[in-house]
Protein backbone atom coordinates (compact mmCIF):
# COMPACT_ATOMS: atom_id res chain seq x y z
CA UNK A 1 0.00 0.00 0.00
CA UNK A 2 1.19 3.49 -0.68
CA UNK A 3 2.31 5.55 2.60
CA UNK A 4 -0.04 8.53 3.00
CA UNK A 5 1.75 11.43 1.96
CA UNK A 6 2.25 13.65 5.54
CA UNK A 7 2.32 17.47 5.49
CA UNK A 8 5.09 19.71 3.23
CA UNK A 9 7.16 19.95 6.29
CA UNK A 10 7.61 15.92 6.36
CA UNK A 11 10.49 14.99 4.74
CA UNK A 12 8.72 17.04 1.60
CA UNK A 13 10.53 19.66 -0.63
CA UNK A 14 9.10 21.89 -3.12
CA UNK A 15 10.84 22.50 -6.32
CA UNK A 16 13.01 25.18 -6.94
CA UNK A 17 11.09 28.80 -6.64
CA UNK A 18 12.91 29.80 -9.69
CA UNK A 19 10.09 27.21 -11.58
CA UNK A 20 7.79 30.13 -10.86
CA UNK A 21 9.84 32.82 -13.68
CA UNK A 22 10.30 29.16 -15.69
CA UNK A 23 6.17 28.72 -15.99
CA UNK A 24 4.75 31.73 -17.16
CA UNK A 25 7.55 32.36 -19.52
CA UNK A 26 6.03 28.23 -21.13
CA UNK A 27 2.58 29.28 -20.69
CA UNK A 28 3.05 32.38 -22.62
CA UNK A 29 5.53 30.81 -25.44
CA UNK A 30 2.69 28.15 -26.26
CA UNK A 31 -0.05 30.31 -26.04
CA UNK A 32 1.80 33.43 -28.32
CA UNK A 33 0.08 31.92 -31.69
CA UNK A 34 -3.64 31.90 -30.54
CA UNK A 35 -3.69 35.05 -28.03
CA UNK A 36 -2.12 37.10 -31.17
CA UNK A 37 -4.81 35.39 -33.74
CA UNK A 38 -7.49 35.81 -31.22
CA UNK A 39 -6.36 39.40 -30.42
CA UNK A 40 -5.89 40.24 -34.59
CA UNK A 41 -9.71 39.46 -34.73
CA UNK A 42 -11.17 41.36 -32.09
CA UNK A 43 -8.90 44.67 -33.17
CA UNK A 44 -10.82 43.74 -36.65
CA UNK A 45 -14.75 43.68 -35.03
CA UNK A 46 -14.46 45.21 -31.78
CA UNK A 47 -11.86 47.60 -30.06
CA UNK A 48 -14.01 47.84 -26.83
CA UNK A 49 -12.72 44.66 -25.34
CA UNK A 50 -8.81 45.14 -25.26
CA UNK A 51 -9.20 46.84 -21.76
CA UNK A 52 -10.52 43.13 -21.00
CA UNK A 53 -8.05 40.67 -22.61
CA UNK A 54 -5.12 42.49 -22.40
CA UNK A 55 -4.50 42.14 -18.20
CA UNK A 56 -6.49 38.13 -19.23
CA UNK A 57 -3.62 37.58 -21.03
CA UNK A 58 -0.99 38.66 -18.68
CA UNK A 59 -2.56 37.36 -15.57
CA UNK A 60 -3.32 34.08 -17.00
CA UNK A 61 0.12 32.88 -17.67
CA UNK A 62 1.47 33.69 -14.12
CA UNK A 63 -1.50 31.98 -12.53
CA UNK A 64 -0.75 28.81 -14.54
CA UNK A 65 2.60 28.96 -13.54
CA UNK A 66 2.67 29.44 -10.17
CA UNK A 67 0.31 26.50 -9.73
CA UNK A 68 2.33 23.43 -10.18
CA UNK A 69 5.15 25.06 -8.02
CA UNK A 70 2.36 25.44 -5.04
CA UNK A 71 1.33 22.05 -5.53
CA UNK A 72 4.23 20.16 -6.51
CA UNK A 73 6.45 18.17 -3.74
CA UNK A 74 8.73 15.31 -3.69
CA UNK A 75 10.52 13.64 -1.13
CA UNK A 76 12.91 10.42 -0.72
CA UNK A 77 12.74 7.99 1.81
CA UNK A 78 14.33 4.89 2.47
CA UNK A 79 12.83 2.52 0.08
CA UNK A 80 10.63 5.29 -2.22
CA UNK A 81 10.99 8.74 -4.40
CA UNK A 82 7.81 10.35 -3.88
CA UNK A 83 5.71 13.13 -5.74
CA UNK A 84 2.89 14.44 -4.81
CA UNK A 85 0.81 17.10 -7.63
CA UNK A 86 -2.29 18.46 -8.66
CA UNK A 87 -4.92 20.88 -7.30
CA UNK A 88 -8.35 19.29 -7.27
CA UNK A 89 -6.85 15.75 -8.61
CA UNK A 90 -4.31 14.84 -5.66
CA UNK A 91 -1.82 12.42 -7.57
CA UNK A 92 1.29 10.70 -5.41
CA UNK A 93 3.47 8.57 -7.66
CA UNK A 94 5.58 6.58 -6.31
CA UNK A 95 9.07 4.76 -7.41
CA UNK A 96 10.95 2.36 -5.36
CA UNK A 97 14.51 2.62 -5.33
CA UNK A 98 15.31 -1.13 -6.80
CA UNK A 99 13.42 -0.32 -9.79
CA UNK A 100 15.03 3.03 -10.53
CA UNK A 101 16.20 2.28 -14.15
CA UNK A 102 17.27 5.55 -15.53
CA UNK A 103 17.77 8.99 -14.00
CA UNK A 104 17.50 11.61 -17.36
CA UNK A 105 18.14 15.16 -16.97
CA UNK A 106 17.64 17.72 -19.34
CA UNK A 107 17.75 21.81 -19.32
CA UNK A 108 16.09 24.06 -21.75
CA UNK A 109 17.97 27.19 -23.09
CA UNK A 110 15.51 28.95 -20.46
CA UNK A 111 16.28 26.22 -18.08
CA UNK A 112 20.12 27.13 -18.34
CA UNK A 113 19.51 30.87 -17.89
CA UNK A 114 17.61 30.28 -14.71
CA UNK A 115 20.31 27.48 -13.48
CA UNK A 116 17.56 24.60 -13.80
CA UNK A 117 17.48 20.88 -14.71
CA UNK A 118 14.44 18.45 -15.40
CA UNK A 119 14.87 15.26 -13.95
CA UNK A 120 13.23 12.25 -15.43
CA UNK A 121 13.09 9.15 -13.21
CA UNK A 122 12.29 5.91 -15.32
CA UNK A 123 11.43 2.47 -13.56
CA UNK A 124 11.59 0.30 -16.09
CA UNK A 125 7.40 0.90 -17.97
CA UNK A 126 6.75 1.82 -20.63
CA UNK A 127 5.98 5.96 -20.11
CA UNK A 128 5.82 5.22 -16.32
CA UNK A 129 8.39 8.19 -15.56
CA UNK A 130 8.26 10.72 -12.60
CA UNK A 131 9.22 13.68 -13.75
CA UNK A 132 10.56 16.95 -11.55
CA UNK A 133 10.92 20.16 -13.37
CA UNK A 134 12.90 21.82 -12.12
CA UNK A 135 15.61 21.86 -9.66
CA UNK A 136 18.12 23.73 -8.86
CA UNK A 137 21.70 21.95 -10.92
CA UNK A 138 23.04 21.20 -7.57
CA UNK A 139 19.92 19.38 -6.24
CA UNK A 140 19.38 17.53 -9.79
CA UNK A 141 23.22 16.61 -9.86
CA UNK A 142 22.56 15.27 -6.14
CA UNK A 143 19.21 13.66 -6.83
CA UNK A 144 20.21 11.42 -9.53
CA UNK A 145 23.68 10.70 -7.88
CA UNK A 146 21.69 9.32 -4.85
CA UNK A 147 18.91 7.34 -6.82
CA UNK A 148 21.95 5.30 -8.85
CA UNK A 149 23.66 4.69 -5.72
CA UNK A 150 20.52 3.38 -3.57
CA UNK A 151 19.33 1.49 -6.65
CA UNK A 152 22.54 -0.43 -6.10
CA UNK A 153 22.54 -0.65 -2.41
CA UNK A 154 18.83 -1.84 -3.06
CA UNK A 155 19.95 -4.90 -5.72
CA UNK A 156 20.87 -8.15 -3.95
CA UNK A 157 24.96 -8.86 -4.42
CA UNK A 158 25.26 -11.16 -7.57
CA UNK A 159 27.87 -13.08 -5.27
CA UNK A 160 28.25 -13.89 -1.07
CA UNK A 161 30.99 -12.11 0.62
CA UNK A 162 33.30 -14.35 2.00
CA UNK A 163 35.54 -13.72 5.39
CA UNK A 164 39.08 -12.86 4.97
CA UNK A 165 41.48 -15.34 6.33
CA UNK A 166 41.75 -14.47 9.80
CA UNK A 167 38.24 -14.57 10.67
CA UNK A 168 37.83 -11.05 9.71
CA UNK A 169 35.50 -9.53 7.24
CA UNK A 170 36.87 -9.14 3.79
CA UNK A 171 37.34 -5.37 2.83
CA UNK A 172 34.22 -4.25 0.45
CA UNK A 173 35.44 -3.84 -3.21
CA UNK A 174 35.89 -0.23 -4.47
CA UNK A 175 33.71 1.09 -6.46
CA UNK A 176 34.71 1.39 -10.15
CA UNK A 177 35.79 4.46 -11.27
CA UNK A 178 33.64 6.16 -14.31
CA UNK A 179 35.09 5.52 -17.38
CA UNK A 180 35.15 7.43 -20.74
CA UNK A 181 33.62 5.67 -23.30
CA UNK A 182 33.24 8.56 -26.15
CA UNK A 183 33.85 11.82 -26.53
CA UNK A 184 33.08 14.64 -29.06
CA UNK A 185 35.48 14.82 -31.53
CA UNK A 186 35.34 17.72 -34.17
CA UNK A 187 36.77 16.51 -37.22
CA UNK A 188 33.16 14.14 -37.34
CA UNK A 189 31.73 16.98 -38.15
CA UNK A 190 32.36 15.74 -41.88
CA UNK A 191 29.98 13.13 -41.38
CA UNK A 192 26.95 15.67 -40.74
CA UNK A 193 26.33 16.70 -44.64
CA UNK A 194 26.21 12.92 -44.99
CA UNK A 195 23.67 12.41 -42.75
CA UNK A 196 19.85 12.98 -43.94
CA UNK A 197 18.38 13.00 -41.00
CA UNK A 198 18.48 17.08 -41.18
CA UNK A 199 15.96 16.84 -44.47
CA UNK A 200 12.84 16.70 -41.89
CA UNK A 201 13.79 19.95 -41.01
CA UNK A 202 14.19 21.74 -44.68
CA UNK A 203 10.91 19.88 -45.57
CA UNK A 204 8.99 21.39 -42.25
CA UNK A 205 10.70 25.14 -43.58
CA UNK A 206 9.59 24.89 -47.32
CA UNK A 207 5.85 23.16 -46.13
CA UNK A 208 5.87 26.82 -43.85
CA UNK A 209 6.91 29.03 -46.58
CA UNK A 210 4.06 27.30 -48.75
CA UNK A 211 1.60 27.36 -46.16
CA UNK A 212 2.41 31.65 -45.29
CA UNK A 213 4.21 32.36 -48.50
CA UNK A 214 1.22 34.00 -50.06
CA UNK A 215 0.18 36.25 -47.14
CA UNK A 216 3.73 37.83 -47.31
CA UNK A 217 3.39 41.16 -48.87
CA UNK A 218 6.53 40.51 -50.65
CA UNK A 219 5.61 38.06 -52.34
CA UNK A 220 2.44 37.83 -54.85
CA UNK A 221 2.05 37.19 -58.49
CA UNK A 222 3.14 40.52 -60.32
CA UNK A 223 6.47 39.57 -57.72
CA UNK A 224 6.78 36.00 -59.01
CA UNK A 225 6.00 37.03 -62.95
CA UNK A 226 9.14 39.46 -62.90
CA UNK A 227 11.36 37.30 -60.88
CA UNK A 228 10.92 34.09 -63.16
CA UNK A 229 11.67 36.84 -66.35
CA UNK A 230 14.35 38.14 -64.32
CA UNK A 231 16.28 34.31 -63.80
CA UNK A 232 14.97 33.33 -67.82
CA UNK A 233 17.26 35.92 -68.97
CA UNK A 234 20.36 33.60 -67.79
CA UNK A 235 20.94 30.21 -69.29
CA UNK A 236 18.60 27.51 -68.21
CA UNK A 237 22.44 25.61 -67.09
CA UNK A 238 23.66 28.45 -65.34
CA UNK A 239 20.35 28.63 -63.72
CA UNK A 240 20.69 24.82 -62.47
CA UNK A 241 24.39 25.23 -61.74
CA UNK A 242 23.42 28.25 -59.45
CA UNK A 243 20.49 26.65 -58.20
CA UNK A 244 22.41 23.42 -57.27
CA UNK A 245 25.55 25.24 -55.50
CA UNK A 246 22.91 27.30 -53.36
CA UNK A 247 20.83 24.30 -52.34
CA UNK A 248 24.11 22.34 -52.04
CA UNK A 249 25.46 25.38 -49.15
CA UNK A 250 22.33 25.85 -47.72
CA UNK A 251 22.55 21.87 -46.80
CA UNK A 252 26.23 22.17 -45.66
CA UNK A 253 24.72 24.56 -43.35
CA UNK A 254 21.40 23.32 -41.89
CA UNK A 255 23.53 19.57 -41.47
CA UNK A 256 26.31 21.03 -39.85
CA UNK A 257 24.66 23.28 -37.24
CA UNK A 258 22.17 20.68 -36.39
CA UNK A 259 24.91 18.36 -35.45
CA UNK A 260 26.69 21.48 -33.77
CA UNK A 261 23.40 21.72 -31.92
CA UNK A 262 22.45 18.48 -30.97
CA UNK A 263 26.22 16.72 -30.35
CA UNK A 264 28.13 20.10 -28.44
CA UNK A 265 30.10 18.68 -25.10
CA UNK A 266 28.91 15.35 -26.23
CA UNK A 267 30.46 12.34 -23.55
CA UNK A 268 29.25 8.75 -23.12
CA UNK A 269 30.62 7.75 -19.86
CA UNK A 270 30.14 4.18 -18.09
CA UNK A 271 29.42 5.17 -14.58
CA UNK A 272 27.52 3.61 -11.35
CA UNK A 273 27.01 0.36 -13.66
CA UNK A 274 25.01 2.60 -15.86
CA UNK A 275 25.53 4.33 -19.65
CA UNK A 276 25.61 8.25 -19.25
CA UNK A 277 25.29 10.17 -22.62
CA UNK A 278 25.45 14.09 -21.89
CA UNK A 279 24.90 16.16 -24.89
CA UNK A 280 23.35 19.37 -26.16
CA UNK A 281 24.36 23.39 -27.17
CA UNK A 282 20.98 25.04 -25.98
CA UNK A 283 19.05 22.03 -24.92
CA UNK A 284 21.34 19.79 -23.12
CA UNK A 285 20.36 16.27 -22.29
CA UNK A 286 22.15 13.97 -20.14
CA UNK A 287 20.43 10.24 -20.54
CA UNK A 288 21.12 7.32 -18.47
CA UNK A 289 20.69 3.55 -19.63
CA UNK A 290 21.20 0.64 -16.76
CA UNK A 291 24.38 -1.87 -18.57
CA UNK A 292 22.07 -4.82 -16.97
CA UNK A 293 18.94 -3.63 -19.16
CA UNK A 294 20.99 -3.12 -22.23
CA UNK A 295 20.17 -6.24 -24.21
CA UNK A 296 22.59 -5.48 -27.60
CA UNK A 297 23.43 -2.99 -29.78
CA UNK A 298 22.30 -1.40 -33.49
CA UNK A 299 24.91 -0.17 -35.92
CA UNK A 300 24.45 1.57 -39.03
CA UNK A 301 25.94 2.49 -42.22
CA UNK A 302 23.68 5.06 -44.39
CA UNK A 303 24.35 4.46 -47.74
CA UNK A 304 26.28 8.14 -47.76
CA UNK A 305 28.13 8.02 -44.67
CA UNK A 306 29.23 4.30 -46.00
CA UNK A 307 31.27 6.56 -48.87
CA UNK A 308 32.81 8.32 -46.05
CA UNK A 309 33.17 5.52 -43.85
CA UNK A 310 31.20 6.65 -40.80
CA UNK A 311 28.30 4.77 -38.82
CA UNK A 312 25.65 5.33 -36.07
CA UNK A 313 25.24 3.20 -33.23
CA UNK A 314 22.50 2.36 -30.74
CA UNK A 315 21.43 0.42 -27.83
CA UNK A 316 18.91 -2.02 -27.40
CA UNK A 317 17.42 -2.21 -23.83
CA UNK A 318 14.27 -2.42 -21.70
CA UNK A 319 12.72 -0.02 -19.49
CA UNK A 320 13.85 3.05 -22.08
CA UNK A 321 11.73 5.20 -24.04
CA UNK A 322 11.60 3.51 -27.08
CA UNK A 323 13.69 0.92 -26.62
CA UNK A 324 16.37 2.81 -28.89
CA UNK A 325 19.25 4.85 -27.83
CA UNK A 326 21.18 6.25 -29.96
CA UNK A 327 24.84 6.67 -27.93
CA UNK A 328 26.70 7.94 -30.54
CA UNK A 329 26.64 10.96 -33.43
CA UNK A 330 27.35 10.13 -36.75
CA UNK A 331 31.34 9.19 -36.18
CA UNK A 332 34.35 6.45 -38.26
CA UNK A 333 32.90 3.38 -38.38
CA UNK A 334 35.57 2.06 -36.10
CA UNK A 335 34.63 4.12 -33.26
CA UNK A 336 31.34 2.91 -33.58
CA UNK A 337 32.32 -0.74 -33.66
CA UNK A 338 34.55 0.00 -30.27
CA UNK A 339 32.45 1.70 -28.07
CA UNK A 340 29.58 -1.42 -29.04
CA UNK A 341 31.95 -3.80 -28.20
CA UNK A 342 32.69 -2.34 -24.72
CA UNK A 343 29.09 -1.72 -24.66
CA UNK A 344 28.45 -5.50 -25.44
CA UNK A 345 31.39 -6.39 -23.43
CA UNK A 346 33.19 -9.07 -26.38
CA UNK A 347 34.47 -8.76 -29.34
CA UNK A 348 33.72 -9.90 -32.78
CA UNK A 349 29.58 -9.43 -33.25
CA UNK A 350 29.71 -6.57 -35.05
CA UNK A 351 32.96 -7.11 -37.29
CA UNK A 352 32.74 -11.04 -38.35
CA UNK A 353 31.20 -12.03 -41.45
CA UNK A 354 27.92 -13.12 -41.34
CA UNK A 355 26.27 -16.28 -42.64
CA UNK A 356 25.20 -15.45 -46.24
CA UNK A 357 21.41 -17.39 -47.00
CA UNK A 358 22.30 -18.63 -50.45
CA UNK A 359 20.99 -18.31 -54.02
CA UNK A 360 17.33 -18.57 -53.48
CA UNK A 361 17.16 -15.73 -51.02
CA UNK A 362 19.54 -13.52 -53.52
CA UNK A 363 16.78 -14.17 -56.20
CA UNK A 364 13.64 -13.74 -53.78
CA UNK A 365 15.50 -10.08 -52.83
CA UNK A 366 15.60 -8.98 -56.38
CA UNK A 367 11.87 -10.16 -57.01
CA UNK A 368 10.97 -7.93 -53.92
CA UNK A 369 12.61 -5.28 -55.76
CA UNK A 370 11.65 -5.81 -59.12
CA UNK A 371 7.63 -5.97 -58.05
CA UNK A 372 8.11 -2.20 -56.30
CA UNK A 373 9.57 -1.61 -60.11
CA UNK A 374 6.35 -2.98 -61.59
CA UNK A 375 3.78 -0.81 -59.44
CA UNK A 376 5.28 2.52 -60.06
CA UNK A 377 5.04 1.81 -63.76
CA UNK A 378 1.41 0.54 -63.70
CA UNK A 379 0.80 3.54 -61.34
CA UNK A 380 2.34 5.57 -63.92
CA UNK A 381 0.97 3.84 -66.95
CA UNK A 382 -2.45 4.49 -65.27
CA UNK A 383 -1.77 8.28 -65.87
CA UNK A 384 -0.39 7.87 -68.77
CA UNK A 385 -4.21 7.09 -69.98
CA UNK A 386 -6.25 9.29 -68.18
CA UNK A 387 -3.88 12.22 -69.07
CA UNK A 388 -2.41 11.68 -72.48
CA UNK A 389 0.80 12.85 -72.18
CA UNK A 390 3.90 11.30 -74.03
CA UNK A 391 4.33 7.48 -73.62
CA UNK A 392 7.97 7.99 -73.54
CA UNK A 393 7.27 9.37 -69.94
CA UNK A 394 6.20 5.77 -69.49
CA UNK A 395 8.88 4.11 -70.52
CA UNK A 396 11.30 6.16 -69.16
CA UNK A 397 10.26 5.70 -66.08
CA UNK A 398 9.96 2.26 -66.37
CA UNK A 399 13.53 1.32 -67.03
CA UNK A 400 14.73 4.01 -64.29
CA UNK A 401 12.48 1.86 -61.69
CA UNK A 402 13.82 -1.35 -62.87
CA UNK A 403 17.57 -0.45 -62.76
CA UNK A 404 17.08 1.49 -59.16
CA UNK A 405 14.84 -2.36 -58.42
CA UNK A 406 18.13 -3.99 -59.43
CA UNK A 407 20.71 -2.06 -57.17
CA UNK A 408 18.37 -2.37 -54.40
CA UNK A 409 17.67 -5.95 -54.71
CA UNK A 410 21.58 -6.29 -54.78
CA UNK A 411 22.31 -4.11 -52.11
CA UNK A 412 19.37 -5.34 -49.95
CA UNK A 413 21.00 -9.13 -50.37
CA UNK A 414 24.10 -8.13 -49.67
CA UNK A 415 23.11 -6.78 -46.28
CA UNK A 416 21.31 -9.77 -45.64
CA UNK A 417 23.36 -12.69 -43.35
CA UNK A 418 23.09 -14.29 -39.58
CA UNK A 419 25.34 -15.96 -37.40
CA UNK A 420 25.74 -16.85 -34.11
CA UNK A 421 28.62 -15.49 -31.38
CA UNK A 422 28.77 -17.15 -28.29
CA UNK A 423 25.83 -15.39 -26.62
CA UNK A 424 24.72 -13.35 -28.95
CA UNK A 425 22.27 -13.46 -32.16
CA UNK A 426 23.47 -11.23 -34.97
CA UNK A 427 21.34 -10.50 -37.91
CA UNK A 428 21.96 -7.86 -41.10
CA UNK A 429 19.45 -6.48 -42.59
CA UNK A 430 18.71 -2.77 -44.40
CA UNK A 431 18.55 -1.79 -48.39
CA UNK A 432 19.93 1.89 -48.34
CA UNK A 433 21.12 1.42 -45.29
CA UNK A 434 23.13 -1.44 -43.95
CA UNK A 435 22.06 -2.52 -40.00
CA UNK A 436 23.71 -5.02 -37.87
CA UNK A 437 21.77 -6.15 -34.76
CA UNK A 438 23.34 -7.76 -32.22
CA UNK A 439 20.96 -9.17 -29.73
CA UNK A 440 22.07 -11.16 -26.94
CA UNK A 441 20.35 -14.88 -26.55
CA UNK A 442 19.64 -14.15 -22.77
CA UNK A 443 17.55 -11.18 -24.14
CA UNK A 444 15.42 -14.01 -26.21
CA UNK A 445 11.96 -14.91 -24.87
CA UNK A 446 10.42 -16.74 -27.85
CA UNK A 447 10.68 -17.52 -31.60
CA UNK A 448 8.51 -16.98 -34.80
CA UNK A 449 8.98 -19.05 -37.92
CA UNK A 450 6.30 -17.59 -41.06
CA UNK A 451 6.61 -18.25 -44.43
CA UNK A 452 4.38 -16.74 -47.15
CA UNK A 453 3.50 -18.70 -50.31
CA UNK A 454 6.01 -18.33 -52.16
CA UNK A 455 8.37 -18.66 -49.36
CA UNK A 456 6.61 -22.29 -48.69
CA UNK A 457 7.33 -23.33 -52.17
CA UNK A 458 11.32 -22.77 -52.36
CA UNK A 459 12.12 -23.45 -48.66
CA UNK A 460 12.61 -20.19 -47.38
CA UNK A 461 11.14 -18.93 -44.30
CA UNK A 462 11.47 -15.83 -41.61
CA UNK A 463 13.26 -16.10 -37.95
CA UNK A 464 11.89 -13.41 -35.72
CA UNK A 465 13.68 -13.58 -32.33
CA UNK A 466 11.15 -12.11 -29.81
CA UNK A 467 12.72 -9.92 -27.01
CA UNK A 468 11.38 -7.08 -24.40
CA UNK A 469 14.59 -4.32 -26.13
CA UNK A 470 14.84 -2.24 -28.82
CA UNK A 471 12.01 -2.88 -31.21
CA UNK A 472 11.04 -6.00 -29.47
CA UNK A 473 12.06 -8.32 -32.88
CA UNK A 474 15.33 -9.15 -34.36
CA UNK A 475 14.27 -10.08 -38.02
CA UNK A 476 15.95 -12.61 -39.89
CA UNK A 477 14.94 -12.70 -43.40
CA UNK A 478 14.54 -15.23 -46.11
CA UNK A 479 16.92 -18.26 -44.68
CA UNK A 480 16.45 -22.16 -44.96
CA UNK A 481 13.93 -23.41 -42.61
CA UNK A 482 15.95 -25.87 -41.52
CA UNK A 483 18.92 -23.47 -40.80
CA UNK A 484 16.17 -21.08 -39.13
CA UNK A 485 14.97 -23.66 -36.68
CA UNK A 486 18.62 -25.19 -36.14
CA UNK A 487 19.66 -20.95 -35.23
CA UNK A 488 16.74 -21.26 -33.15
CA UNK A 489 17.30 -24.07 -30.87
CA UNK A 490 21.30 -23.50 -30.49
CA UNK A 491 20.48 -19.72 -29.80
CA UNK A 492 17.99 -20.97 -26.73
CA UNK A 493 18.89 -24.77 -26.16
CA UNK A 494 15.76 -26.01 -25.11
CA UNK A 495 12.93 -23.47 -25.92
CA UNK A 496 12.09 -25.17 -28.92
CA UNK A 497 12.93 -29.06 -27.54
CA UNK A 498 9.14 -29.62 -27.44
CA UNK A 499 8.12 -28.38 -31.01
CA UNK A 500 11.35 -30.51 -32.68
CA UNK A 501 10.60 -33.94 -34.13
CA UNK A 502 12.62 -36.77 -32.54
CA UNK A 503 15.78 -37.90 -34.63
Amino acid sequence: MIPAPGSPGEGWSRLSPRKLLLDPVKAIGQAIVPVVVALIGISQSDTRFWPFVFPLVVIAPLLFGALPWLTTHYRLTDSQIQVRSGVLNKTTSTAPLDRVRSVDLEASLLHRVLGLQKVQVGTGVDDDRITLDALRLADAQALRTTLLRRREAEQPASAPVLPAEDGTAAPVAPVPAPALLARIDWSWLRFAPFSLARLVLLAGAVGVVAQFGDDLPIWNEETATSAWEWVTQFAVAMVALVLAVGGLVLWLVVSVAGYVVQWWGFRLVREHGSLHLSSGLFTTRSITVEEAKVRGVELVDPLLMRLVGGAELSTLATGVEDGVTQVLPPCPRDVAIGVGESVLDQPGPLTEPLVEHGPKAHRRAWFRQLGNAVDVTVVVAVAWWFLDFSWLWVLGVGVAALLLAAAAGEASYRHFGHALHERHLVAGSGTLARVRTVLETDGIIGWVVSQSWWQRRIGLADLTATTAAGAERVLVRDVRLDVAVALADRATPGLLTDFLEPV
